[in-house]
């Protein structure tokens, strides 16, 4: 069992580690295009395309940086009593309310995944099903079944009217990404405790 756990946390942060290194370099995309933006608009021709990209491009650099800044301890806490304490008693602490962080990424999960689906062309209250239908269909019979099973994709309501799966589908990875992350960081808690050794690398 402990050596599953290391195996799962060592995995888990190796994976987040190297998507969010990625990730990070999302902000020079980001510099780019809202530096197009700037240009074209000075240019009296603005580009109808920059400021939503540059809003997709904030979204997937922050859900997919995501569990990586979890991982490193980064993310916005509470430090006032918090950082007097002492390892044992930050690891219980840890070990207690990440279950609200699970639970609050569960449920934006599920509205993501359901999102999705929305954007797919899915209008019932079953979106897994839905998923699970179009995977079975594209294994199965192949990418143009599975299309048929698609309907009216949603898109943005702007002159440049992209298509807005794309960036849901990168937002239920993020969040399933974070999930993942903080039951490592609740097995790395477990870990603490019981051997007083966070060191799962």
């Amino acid at each position: 069992m402990r050596s599953a756990m290391r195996g799962y946390i060592r995995a888990i942060d190796r994976m987040n580690r190297f998507i969010g290194r990625i990730a990070m370099y999302l902000v020079f995309v980001l510099m780019g295009v809202l530096l197009w933006s700037s240009v074209s608009k000075a240019a009296s021709t603005p580009s109808l395309w920059t400021l939503e990209t540059a809003q997709f491009v904030m979204v997937a650099y922050y859900v997919l940086g995501g569990p990586y800044s979890i991982q490193l301890g980064s993310n916005v806490r509470m430090d006032l009593f918090y950082g007097d304490w002492s390892p044992r008693t930050k690891a219980m602490v840890d070990g207690f309310t990440v279950f609200f962080l699970l639970f609050y990424l569960v449920v934006l999960f599920m509205g993501a995944v359901s999102s999705t689906a929305y954007a797919l062309g899915y209008f019932g209250m079953e979106p897994f099903a839905f998923f699970g239908d179009l995977f079975l269909t594209l294994i199965t019979e192949g990418p143009g079944a599975a299309q048929e099973k698609l309907g009216f994709l949603e898109r943005s309501p702007t002159a440049w009217r992209p298509p807005l799966w794309p960036i849901k589908v990168v937002l239920c990875l993020g969040v399933f990404l974070m999930i993942l992350q903080a039951l490592a960081e609740f097995f790395r808690d477990i870990q603490y405790l019981r051997e007083g050794d966070t060191d799962a690398a």
